[in-house]
């Protein structure tokens, strides 16, 4: 049996088994669609929220709120039995494509994974660069880039963590309060010359909540997770790359300087 070319994506590397719970996770048997309850019933299906996963909810953008819509499941042999117009419309109004498995899965996967995103470069950032920023209380960073997650949840916040060594902070969904908290040991700094490691990159919304984090390497460098999904890996990108990713209308960016 000829064996499975490796998968890269982003410029990392994808283990197979990762790249497999990928497809599993990309093209499942049974998939979510968001309808009415009279179209629920129309289908025959009951409305099941429960069997949502994070990886599941991640890969069909079903991160809001559903109040007065059911949550329900079909296959592919499903979907094809309805009406055209049914089956297109069903189709058109949900939040992320459907797709099942086929021979041009592994193509497709790579291509969504990698659309509209900058891929990673660790593989660049000289020694000394890494060295510089572990001085600077970054001794976890090198580790962490050029890694994707082994599922949804991992985050920026938890990633700027665990960059300065705070034990399990890269592997958890952190949320905001723990972040603050963290935050709240680093001092703030109005300077703006990002090109030294050990400065925390945050931005804010008009409301004062924290959206984003990220952590300069030095040299020009930064390191950030963009999101906690199971597709979003920890990528060094340029300062400006990092800040170019994370704009967003609304959003005001501060700095803090490691505690040293």
């Amino acid at each position: 049996m000829p064996t499975a070319k490796p998968l890269r994506a982003l410029n990392i590397d994808v283990s197979a088994a990762l790249a497999a719970r990928w497809r599993a996770w990309f093209a499942p048997e049974q998939q979510p669609f968001v309808v009415s309850p009279a179209q629920a019933d129309a289908l025959g299906r009951a409305d099941e929220p429960d069997r949502l996963t994070p990886e599941l909810r991640d890969t069909f953008f079903l991160w809001g709120p559903r109040e007065g819509q059911s949550l329900v499941w079909l296959g592919q042999a499903d979907v094809r039995a309805l009406p055209r117009e049914e089956r297109r419309a069903l189709l058109a109004a949900q939040a992320a494509p459907h797709r099942w498995d086929s021979d041009r899965l592994p193509g497709r996967l790579l291509r969504w994974v990698e659309e509209g995103r900058r891929p990673s470069a660790h593989d660049v950032v000289p020694d000394a660069v890494w060295r510089d920023a572990a001085s600077a209380g970054l001794a976890g960073a090198r580790a962490l880039a050029g890694r994707f997650p082994t599922a949804s949840g991992p985050n920026c916040f938890g990633t700027v963590m665990a960059a300065t060594g705070v034990d399990g902070a890269a592997d958890v969904w952190m949320q905001r309060e723990p972040f603050e908290k963290w935050l709240a040991g680093t001092r703030p700094t109005t300077n703006r010359r990002d090109d030294r490691p050990g400065t925390v990159l945050v931005w804010r919304d008009g409301a004062g909540a924290v959206q984003h984090a990220a952590v300069t390497l030095g040299g020009g460098w930064a390191l950030h997770k963009p999101s906690q999904c199971w597709y979003s890996p920890v990528k060094v990108l340029t300062v400006a790359g990092v800040k170019a990713s994370a704009r967003t209308p609304g959003w005001h960016l501060s700095r803090h300087v490691l505690a040293g």
